[in-house]
């Protein structure tokens, strides 16, 4: 047992269970027959980060580390925050990364962030969250971030059922984290993306990343000051952050993308498509080129290792790539058409390093 590794689905059913919604199991036994819960999820502060530099933020001495979590692959937001709020693995809600491919269609990708109107959310995204079965059980339910997420396909796909508090900056949540927490039982769901986009746009430890913990810390800070007495508030994240300084441009001095008719996923973490009778031998090509710097899978060998989860619905199958390609040590697999946007990016995520999968749970 002590060799098991929990994660995001065990962080809400544990939470909700102490708030007893049925059919949940308190699998990181963190007991309780709570009335008040708060989970925090700082997007991008994965534990290396929490482990090099939260000793510069006073707040991170009064959170007591409750356990080391690991995200599901790949480690990206769509996928860590579509787990947290169903309470499933990847292979069963069908969030499988940045972008994939909407199956019968005419090769389109769906940013899962972004999202698409031909799309319906709740068609893509089947399992009911954690968050409606909540409420379903008389529990209330509130969602606080910034007022852009409120409606967007992702939000309905994979955090539907609660109340949508938008708020934009580290006051105003505060305040509305608090507010809704008068009912009870309550649960607050809150989200902030500062640390993530200053990892990405300068890198994890630069001065801008280290101005948005600072902002991290003053949120937590405020949400601890301002909750009824007696809530819990947990602290977590979706996933960690490389800096990286290696790159390949896919199908640039290399013939990586002939017969490739899709290019999905994320830097450090590929869904490619490939024309139908070329995939074995484009594995092997791919498996070849990269060596160690990389791992090649063929759709087939990743299910039967359990990237996903130990089970694989058919609109997961559906929608994986042929070929799933997971950047090792800091190289990124760059798509040709998006070299400016993705090269010009320092902080990446989406593999399975230590740094990208290992996150925090934190309780204040």
């Amino acid at each position: 047992m002590s060799n098991q590794k929990f994660g995001l689905a065990d962080v809400t059913n544990s939470i909700f269970n102490s708030l007893s919604v049925p059919e949940t199991i308190d699998s990181l036994s963190l007991g309780g027959a709570e009335n008040r819960e708060v989970l925090i999820l700082i997007d991008g502060m994965g534990q290396d980060a929490v482990d090099k530099y939260a000793d510069q933020f006073p707040i991170f001495d009064e959170l007591k580390s409750v356990k080391k979590l690991y995200t599901n692959f790949p480690s990206t937001t769509a996928t860590s925050l579509s787990t947290l709020g169903t309470g499933v693995l990847p292979g069963v809600h069908g969030m499988l990364g940045y972008t994939v491919r909407v199956p019968r269609s005419d090769n389109r990708l769906l940013n899962a962030l972004k999202w698409d109107e031909r799309v319906d959310p709740v068609m893509w995204q089947k399992v009911p969250t954690l968050f409606e079965r909540a409420v379903t059980s008389g529990v209330s339910v509130t969602h606080v971030a910034a007022k852009r997420y409120e409606g967007s396909g992702f939000t309905q796909a994979a955090l539907r059922g609660a109340k949508y508090v938008g708020a934009n900056g580290v006051d105003e949540m505060a305040t509305a984290v608090a507010a809704a927490l008068k009912p009870q039982p309550s649960f607050v769901y809150t989200y902030l993306n500062t640390l993530d986009a200053a990892g990405h746009s300068d890198g994890v430890g630069s001065d801008k990343w280290l101005t948005a913990l600072q902002q991290v810390a003053e949120f937590i800070t405020k949400v601890k000051l301002m909750a009824p007495v007696g809530t819990r508030i947990w602290v977590t994240s979706d996933h960690g952050m490389v800096n990286s300084t290696e790159q390949v441009i896919l199908g640039q001095d290399n013939k990586l993308l002939e017969n490739v008719t899709l290019i999905g996923g994320e830097p450090r973490a590929r869904h490619i498509y490939i024309q139908e009778g070329a995939v074995s031998e484009k594995i092997n090509q791919w498996q070849e080129f990269f060596g160690s710097k990389a791992r090649v899978l063929s759709k087939d060998s990743a299910i039967k290792d359990g990237l996903f989860g130990p089970v694989v619905t058919e609109d997961s199958y559906d929608r994986m790539g042929d070929l799933i390609a997971i950047a090792n040590d800091d190289l990124i697999l760059v798509d040709p058409a998006r070299v400016r946007e993705e090269t010009s990016m320092v902080g990446h995520h989406g593999g399975v390093t230590d740094i990208e999968v290992e996150i925090p749970l934190l309780l204040a």
